[in-house]
């Protein structure tokens, strides 16, 4: 049932209407000028203001300001009002101008805008440039890279995982497994520089490599704990050996579910033949390029950062030895990761995101 006192109806022309509409849907608009269109536009479609608040999550104040500043100055007063001091010397017309080139096209003579090249092109100078894109948050600089699941049965894997880590089974363990293979005991060719006051630590860009090891890792759900088995090779013989650890490892009275991806060992006969000889293994496999759906990466990840990325390690063995450091230091006060988004989210994220790649290519 609508709430609030029905005002008289808001007309438009169809001037105002088309401005108000381009206003609330292009992506340069600044977003409280949006805001203030959709305002607009709801009122003329007969919204009272308490719909209109509620809508636009707003106070029933704010609707109400930009309805009269409507009716008095039409278009004119959702913009803002000048400020104290010097007056603005660039234009909201210049503005979007920026924001629609940066977003919408790109320079002749590059694969993206720098400050001096939209400067050339919008007769301005490059801090205006800076200030416009800092304060809009464009980096045309930076470019990061993506990689879509083409698995048919991502949908159905989501659930499965996220399901788990959301509610794990009862007198059960999930643990999320993987290796981090190939890695490399690395040297320096020149002592480091340490740490001092005014000066970061300072190495040689080269190094000589001393072999490599692959850490078989398993990350217990609840507790965060890791089980960690170092082995030199990487094939299903030391897959298996880490099987047998992990059995040894939990209470016979437990089921095992076990997070893991589509690596080759995971899938050989004779690893398949050992699950089925132990049917407490419960598998979930992530989908294809979908590594981030098992949370033992981000432990990986913090075994990087904390311990392998500034490392120096003159052998294989001083490097396992690290490594084994690192994981009973971490053992000793384990703090479990907690995944928060649901499937939905998850898959409506997707779904946001293959849209918009589509949008791009049309």
């Amino acid at each position: 049932m609508a709430r609030g006192r029905r005002l008289p109806e808001l007309t438009l022309t169809v001037e105002e209407n088309n401005r108000l509409v381009e206003w609330a849907r292009r992506r340069t608009t600044a977003q409280a000028l949006a805001l203030r269109a959709r305002i607009i536009l709801a009122y003329a479609q007969g919204a009272s203001t308490e719909e209109v608040a509620q809508r636009m999550r707003a106070i029933p104040h704010t609707v109400r300001k930009w309805r009269q500043r409507f009716i008095e100055q039409r278009l004119d007063g959702l913009l803002d009002a000048p400020r104290p001091g010097q007056p603005r010397k660039i234009s909201d017309a210049k503005v979007e101008e920026v924001l629609a080139m940066t977003l919408e096209r790109k320079p002749r003579e590059a694969t993206h805008w720098s400050t001096r090249l939209m400067a050339k092109a919008t007769g301005l100078n490059q801090t205006a440039i800076v200030r416009i894109w800092n304060a809009f948050g464009l980096q045309p600089h930076r470019a990061e890279t993506f990689k879509l699941s083409t698995d048919p049965l991502f949908i159905d894997k989501v659930r499965d995982i996220v399901g788990l880590y959301l509610s794990p089974p009862t007198r059960a363990v999930v643990l999320c497994v993987d290796e981090k293979s190939q890695i490399q005991a690395l040297d320096r060719t020149q002592p480091l520089l340490p740490l001092s006051f005014g000066v970061a630590e300072r190495r040689s860009h080269d190094y000589v490599r001393h072999g490599t090891t692959t850490l078989f890792a398993a990350l217990d759900l609840a507790t965060g704990k890791v089980i960690g088995e170092l082995h030199r090779r990487h094939r299903s013989d030391e897959f298996m050996k880490f099987l047998r650890t992990i059995d040894e490892s939990v209470p016979a009275k437990l089921d095992i579910h076990l997070v893991m991806d589509n690596y080759g060992t995971h899938k050989t006969p004779t690893v398949k033949a050992w699950f089925a000889r132990h049917p407490r293994f419960h598998l979930h496999f992530t989908p294809t390029s979908g590594s981030w759906l098992n949370l033992v990466e981000r432990w990986f990840a913090l075994l990087s950062q904390r311990q392998i990325k500034r490392g120096s390690h003159r052998s294989t063995v001083q490097l396992e030895k690290a490594i084994r450091s690192f994981l009973a230091t971490h053992n000793e006060d384990p703090k479990p990761f907690v995944w928060h988004k649901t499937a939905d989210e998850i898959i409506e994220s997707v779904g946001r995101f293959c849209t918009r790649i589509n949008d791009s290519v049309h």
